[in-house]
């Protein structure tokens, strides 16, 4: 791997969100004298907030798992994410419900979902999910440190002997398809690949590396910070902080100051200006390409993942049959994604991600009230052919109106809180309206997407969901330790990681 050569003691990193806050911690840790230029008053980037006649609203992911990833950045500087935050798992994972009416709660114990499994699909099935499970295992086992949280220098660095124990267990055939040689159930399929969603590509399309999406969530587990997503930035900057990184709130970068090939100072809007041996961008990439003055040149154009519709709704407090993630799966699935990436348009038959913080967290809504954050998928503003700012009341209607259809505990005194459509996320500056940045398609996955660093710039580094390795909570904060190695070289010692067998 290559790493800068040159002084690298002053580190400017420009955004605080979660790949910001990453690299932050890994260079405070390895010596370096960090400063974080952040153009909000507060920390999280994408993790955005709000606050709304009493509600505490998370703007960004509600979905939170592998948190020892998280800890390790805290490591990095001598602090443990447990000493910060608390952390509420999530059980179970997710309620999924299917247009047959059937339900099926995906829990992430072994043994409670192989009753689960067999409850809902017979003993046959209970036996193939142990199998997939252990193969998810294995697949995160071998993808791991090799590809999900290893610098490219080019696609040669992929020839490794992980390589060859990926293509064996499948992993470059397609995500569908290898959960069909365990799964006859093509309800219990759905559970295992509608993450294809967050990679932005069809689970019949998608290669099965990405399949160790759902070895996060449904073996690994699935998390909440007790004061809801926006405490896990702030526990990120306050560790930051303490370690001695400096923290420019309300601060937009304007400029990069060069001298030759190398940055050497950056300037905000305001005029201040932070002298700089290396700097960190964890910009939205056509803002990052713009302060660099140049954009890599590639055979194929970017393609940008789908977007999505986000409702945020208070209502009257609901019983405990209705869990903190429930997945609605309407009956057209496959037409779902052709729907918004092919053709552009809403789904036809929405399935829906509708999320109760306040199962896990009551403070987060007012006493007596539920808070929701309903999330339907959506086409991005590149392909899409929809005008957000005049259909955006009747869409929000029907996606509010399948969710108390099916969850008829949450349609008492509905309040709508906020709304976020394609077209705010791209006023937002999000590249092609989509908060999900590119999407893992084979030629923007790995080594083919685009690079953390940028030829012809000597000491600039990029984190971020838009580069390696790509989007989520997970991926953002190795993209930061990413970013933070080709600054001060690999760290020679790595924390065990722990793999969840059972």
């Amino acid at each position: 791997m290559r790493s800068f050569e040159g002084r690298t003691d002053r580190v400017v990193v420009v955004g605080a969100g979660l790949s910001g806050l990453s690299a932050a911690l890994y260079l405070a840790g390895r010596g370096r004298d960090v400063t974080v230029v952040e153009r909000d008053a507060v920390p999280g980037g994408r993790v955005g907030r709000a606050d709304i006649s009493g509600y505490r609203l998370d703007t960004g992911p509600t979905v939170l798992t592998m948190p020892d990833i998280i800890d390790d950045a805290m490591a990095a500087v001598g602090e443990s994410l447990t000493d910060r935050l608390e952390l509420l798992p999530v059980h179970p994972a997710y309620q999924a419900m299917f247009a047959d009416g059937n339900t099926l709660a995906v829990h992430t114990d072994p043994d409670a979902m192989f009753a689960e499994v067999t409850r809902f699909s017979g003993p046959r099935e209970a036996d193939a999910y142990m199998r997939l499970r252990a193969w998810l295992t294995e697949l995160y086992r071998t993808e791991f440190d090799g590809f999900i949280a290893a610098n490219f220098d080019s696609p040669l660095s992929l020839v490794t002997p992980q390589l060859a124990r990926l293509a064996a267990l499948g992993g470059f055939r397609r995500w569908e398809k290898v959960i069909r040689r365990f799964l006859t159930d093509e309800r219990l399929q759905r559970v295992f690949t509608f993450q294809a969603l967050y990679a932005g590509v069809p689970p019949q399309g998608a290669l099965a590396v990405y399949a160790v999406i759902a070895y996060m969530d449904t073996i690994a587990g699935v998390y909440f910070p007790r004061g809801g997503m926006r405490a896990l930035p702030d526990a990120m900057a306050a560790a930051a902080a303490d370690a001695g990184v400096e923290f420019v709130y309300d601060s937009s970068v304007s400029e990069l100051e060069w001298s030759g090939s190398r940055v050497s100072g950056v300037r905000t809007t305001s005029g201040h200006r932070v002298p700089a041996d290396a700097v960190v961008l964890t910009t939205e990439l056509p803002d990052t390409y713009r302060l660099l003055g140049r954009t890599p040149r590639r055979l194929l154009k970017l393609r940008p993942a789908p977007s999505a519709v986000v409702a945020h709704v208070g209502c009257r407090a609901a019983d405990d049959r209705v869990g903190h993630h429930s997945i609605i799966f309407g009956d057209a699935w496959h037409q779902t994604f052709r729907d918004i990436i092919d053709d552009g348009r809403v789904m036809g038959d929405p399935s829906l991600l509708v999320t109760r913080p306040t199962a896990s967290d009551p403070s987060l809504a007012p006493p007596g009230r539920d808070l929701l954050y309903v999330l339907a998928p959506a086409p991005n503003t590149e392909v899409g052919q929809v005008d957000w700012d005049t259909t955006e009341t009747a869409y929000v209607d029907e996606m509010l109106g399948t969710v108390t259809a099916r969850l008829p505990e949450l349609g008492d005194d509905v309040e709508l809180l906020r709304v976020v459509t394609p077209a705010d996320w791209g006023r937002q500056g999000m590249a092609a309206g989509t908060p999900f940045a590119l999407a893992h398609t084979f030629a923007q996955t790995g080594p083919f997407r685009p690079a953390n660093t940028v030829r012809g710039v000597d000491n600039v580094v990029l984190a971020g969901s838009s580069t390696v390795p790509g989007v989520g909570v997970p991926t953002a904060i190795l993209s930061g330790r990413l970013a933070a190695d080709r600054i001060t070289g690999v760290a020679t010692r790595r924390p065990e990681r722990e793999v969840y067998q059972r």
